[in-house]
């Protein structure tokens, strides 16, 4: 069963998402906030999986949610509910740890799938959101290293990243390439190092950037 905490201001959200994540048989909502303070909170009494996050909320927002947590170092995994318009706060959501991105009329589908591979260990990030966020990156400054001066990978770390752009979990590319678990986080750690990044969503953008997958 995976235990879900919704934050967001509007009690009709909170209210629909919960309905329709206990339509799923692995799902349960095990708290609910309506600002950051509250939200801080829950997440210390209820200990969820997975944090569903909306980003504009009174008071504390979601951004210093994440912010706190990550200052504390017991962060959650967080997939954040973003508008076509906060490019600029998705930009510090990913700074400060977010590991999923989603539209906030995003599929029931879509939103279950986002939230098993969260839990799992992997990123999720919208489609339509992808070459939104490294616009973004690219107008607000951030700047990778060239990978030109890096080590290049190798065509077994080439596969483990186009999976993990996907956003597979390393369980899910260990079963597709068939090999262990282990030698997939392995591989990831490398992975991280040569692209000069420090999380999996940094990563799959700058591969974006680079045209590597």
């Amino acid at each position: 069963m995976i235990r879900i905490c919704v934050v967001d201001d509007q009690h009709l959200v909170r209210q629909g998402i919960r309905t329709l994540l206990e339509l799923s048989d692995d799902m349960a909502v095990v708290g609910e906030a309506a600002d950051g303070d509250a939200a801080l909170r829950v997440l210390a009494e209820t200990a969820p999986d997975v944090v569903l996050l909306d980003l504009r909320m009174p008071g504390r927002d979601g951004i210093s949610v994440l912010k706190e947590l990550q200052d504390t170092g017991h962060q959650p995994p967080s997939i954040v509910l973003t508008t076509f318009d906060e490019d600029d706060l998705v930009l510090d959501a990913i700074r400060y740890g977010a590991r999923g991105f989603l539209l906030k009329d995003v599929s029931l589908d879509r939103l279950t799938d986002s939230i098993r591979r969260v839990a799992a260990g992997a990123t999720a990030i919208q489609p339509v959101l992808t070459e939104r966020l490294l616009a973004a990156t690219r107008k607000a400054g951030w700047h990778f290293e060239s990978h030109g001066a890096a080590e290049p990978l190798t065509s077994r770390e080439a596969e483990v990243l186009r999976l993990m752009s996907g956003g597979y979990s390393n369980k899910e590319i260990a079963r597709a390439l068939k090999i262990a678990e282990g030698t997939v986080k392995n591989h990831t750690s490398v992975i991280l190092a040569k692209l000069g990044v420090r999380d999996r969503i940094r990563a799959v953008l700058k591969a974006l950037e680079l045209g590597l997958v």
